[in-house]
């Protein structure tokens, strides 16, 4: 089921079940914060408080402003959003879908397909053809300021999995129904996406989440969710969330879910206080590792023998259940900020690259593990043989 689909439940149907709803409107469309109580516990907290409209969407103050001007004048062309996983790309095609139809008008004027599963090119010739070349008539958009929303919207999520031969056959269709219809492309990678398919969207990048924009969403969360939290655990979970909202927001559930005790029969006791989620909990749910544990590692490299200084990365491993390229990553910021001379850090930089790229091709992680001790203790010794 679609983010459009899951959005607009219908009360009338929802009352049969005796389940309390948090609004009392009548035949009112509802929105995922207003879902039935028992709905709401278990829901996801991304869907939950996933942005309803365009002014609650976090950052990208930039390309917000750029795609209201599309609105305001009706001139909204073809859209690409591109960048990492997280950065509210989705969200902020579906608050501007809510924007320009309106939550009772949004099914019939929209279109929501994830090119993960449906990517073939039948879907683009059956599903996409057919909504795009019907035109319509009845339950149109009742904005009438410009003609605002005289168009439909289809929207193509993970665009980048679609198969070659869809993007070929979307992009004749994407020409001949411009007049009715407009396209919003959302991709994590745009170099898997035809060239052709590129030039005929205004692309928009979407970066990072920068830590502000972070905070300002999950402190709003940790309020009306009443999540006991540390400051400094707030703080990891927006650095190690690195620009992510989807999963800072789904790991600070995890650990609110985790944090809950339990009855005498092993269930959650919501009566029962929560802990307090501290620092340690962060990483451990993430699987980091943690500062101190790096601080260890880093110490050890470069004042130790490569023997004790493997055994050390080995010990540290297997006890907190730590993967290599965990490691890696947390090592190299690390290694970054020391005042190295211009040859050691090479060295560092070319090696770290090297175990990663291994690593990644399915290297062993034993083997890698002295490869990377090697390459650091490499570096201090040409270190210390400049001085």
């Amino acid at each position: 089921m679609s983010d459009i689909d899951e959005m607009e439940l219908d009360e009338e149907h929802a009352t049969t079940n005796d389940v309390t709803f948090s609004s009392e409107q009548k035949g009112k469309k509802l929105s995922k914060a207003n879902l039935p109580v028992s709905a709401g516990d278990t829901l996801p907290w991304v869907e939950k408080y996933r942005p309803d409209t365009l002014n609650d969407v976090s950052g990208h103050e930039d390309i917000l402003t750029t795609i209201n001007k599309f609105v305001k004048t009706n001139r909204l062309p073809h859209l690409l959003f591109y960048g990492p996983p997280g950065t509210g790309k989705t969200s902020t095609i579906l608050a501007l879908a809510r924007h320009i139809y309106g939550a009772h008008n949004i099914r019939q004027q929209v279109l929501e397909l994830n090119a993960s599963d449906d990517r073939g090119i039948e879907v683009v010739r059956e599903q996409i053809k057919t909504f795009a070349s019907t035109k319509q008539i009845f339950g149109a958009s009742t904005k009438t300021d410009g003609e605002l929303g005289g168009f439909k919207l289809i929207i193509l999520d993970e665009a980048d999995a679609m198969t070659s031969t869809a993007q070929n056959a979307l992009r004749r269709i994407m020409e001949k129904y411009t007049a009715n219809t407009r396209f919003c492309i959302i991709a994590n990678y745009t170099h898997k996406l035809n060239a052709a398919l590129l030039s005929r969207c205004t692309r928009f990048r979407f970066s990072p989440l920068p830590i502000d924009a972070l905070r300002k969403r999950v402190d709003h969360v940790i309020d009306t969710e009443q999540v006991k939290i540390t400051p400094s655990a707030v703080d990891a979970l927006l650095q190690l969330s690195r620009g992510d909202m989807r999963r800072s927001l789904n790991v600070l559930q995890a650990c609110h879910a985790s944090s809950t005790p339990l009855d005498d029969k092993g269930r959650p006791d919501p009566s029962a206080e929560r802990e307090e989620i501290t620092e340690t909990h962060i990483y451990d749910c993430i699987a980091a590792p943690h500062p101190e544990d790096i601080q260890i590692i880093l110490k050890t490299l470069l004042s130790s023998d490569i023997t004790t200084s493997l055994r050390t990365i080995i010990d540290i491993k297997t006890k907190k259940g730590l993967a290599l390229a965990d490691l890696l990553s947390s090592l190299s910021d690390e290694l970054g900020r020391l005042e190295v001379p211009k040859q050691t850090r090479i060295l560092w930089m070319e090696g770290l690259a090297e175990v990663e790229w291994r690593v990644g091709s399915g290297g062993s992680e034993g083997i890698q593990t002295g490869a990377l001790a090697g390459a650091v203790r490499k570096g201090v010794a040409v270190m210390k043989n400049g001085k």
